[in-house]
């Protein structure tokens, strides 16, 4: 089987063992030197690590100090998290539709979206490649609305040179199958001091100094044993990029004119950092989408489908009066067409070739 994705992390065993003999495994010296190293790979002043990407989004909605009925407007498709991270942070969630060419909110769709209670927009940036920020950004600055950036998929992708983060507030997992893995962990990227400070205080139980307690914390505090696991990972984070883009560029070359087989694009004005190589199934392609992932699976060729139903369509949130699902047609059909394949850096010249050859057989080009 030639996986949907493979982790690699043994180039961190130096730094676990570092962590393991200074006896320091909580919180620590090696969070602090995580932290600084991804605010730069963000451009940003700050970088807060937190115990996992949800946690992220949850705390950086709790630093906004929402109301009871406060809206955050985002995509409905995308992973569960960034729904649930809404909710658990006591908001209530409205969802736009999403453009087929990025896969991401729709700017003007977002737009349409804002009422009188929205305060946050959060987009998405999915599988890789950021949202439309050229719009959405200007969009929340005339509106007075903050910008949380759901960026769980994108460590280093950027928009016209800007890295994704550092637009608002930057939302980041580090979960095993992520470009870049703590095994479980998140950070939240900011320009804003004091917005900074309280996330600070937020993941520590809510002390300033110890037993300063200044408000109602909690415990969201990453390991020095899972930095450890990251920061060699970032320091090499252009080059699993490069290799990622390589193998997408590879993928999008040998899968040209299948019929039916939309492949996905690198925008003009964005890097596309492939945490994922999502391709469409349209009504021209020899298979269905979940036929063509059985067949795919028989043959060796891992998969994935990200996402098979939007967030509003689980019967779980229909009933929620925080949850306003509405009509969005394009992330619907997205749903029934997509699929993913391997991309990761791990993949030989040889796997990439049979993973072209496999799709391009089976759906009969």
């Amino acid at each position: 089987m030639i996986p949907i994705t493979v982790v690699d992390v043994r180039d961190a065993e130096p730094y676990v063992l570092e962590v393991l003999r200074s006896g320091v495994i909580a919180q620590g010296p090696m969070v602090k030197r995580f932290e600084d190293t991804f605010a730069e790979i963000a451009g940003v002043k700050h970088a807060v690590a937190v115990n996992n990407g949800t946690t992220a989004l949850v705390a950086a909605i709790q630093a906004l100090d929402l109301r009871p009925g406060d809206e955050v407007v985002t995509s409905p498709f995308t992973f569960i998290a960034t729904l649930n991270a809404i909710l658990e942070a006591g908001a209530t969630a409205r969802f736009a539709d999403i453009r087929e060419d990025d896969f991401c909110v729709d700017p003007d769709a977002m737009a349409e979206a804002v009422g009188p209670r929205t305060k946050v927009l959060m987009p998405v940036h999915l599988y890789g490649q950021t949202a439309d920020m050229g719009k959405i950004a200007p969009i929340a600055e005339e509106r007075g609305l903050a910008l949380v950036e759901d960026a769980a998929q994108a460590h280093g992708a950027k928009f016209d040179g800007r890295p994704a983060g550092s637009f608002g507030l930057g939302c980041f997992s580090f979960y095993a199958t992520k470009n870049i893995t703590t095994g479980e962990g998140g950070i939240i990227t900011t320009d804003d001091d004091a917005v900074n400070e309280k996330l600070r205080i937020l993941r520590n139980q809510g002390m300033r100094q110890r037993y300063e307690y200044v408000m109602a914390g909690h415990n969201y505090r990453l390991t020095d044993l899972q930095a450890a696991v990251a920061i060699p990972q970032l320091a090499k984070i252009d080059q699993i990029t490069a290799k990622r883009k390589e193998n997408a560029a590879t993928l999008s070359e040998g899968l040209a004119g299948v019929p039916g087989l939309v492949t996905p694009t690198e925008l003009p004005g964005r890097s596309h950092v492939w945490h994922q190589y999502t391709v469409l199934l349209t009504e021209d392609a020899a298979l269905t989408r979940d036929e063509f992932s059985a067949k795919l699976t028989e043959r060796g060729i891992g998969n994935g489908i990200y996402y098979p139903k939007l967030v509003t369509d689980y019967a779980c949130y229909q009933d929620n009066p925080n949850v306003i699902a509405s009509e969005t047609p394009v992330a619907k059909r997205v749903t029934e067409q997509c699929l993913s394949i391997p991309v990761h850096a791990g993949l030989t010249d040889d796997e990439l070739a049979t993973v072209v050859g496999t799709v391009r057989e089976v759906l009969g080009a």
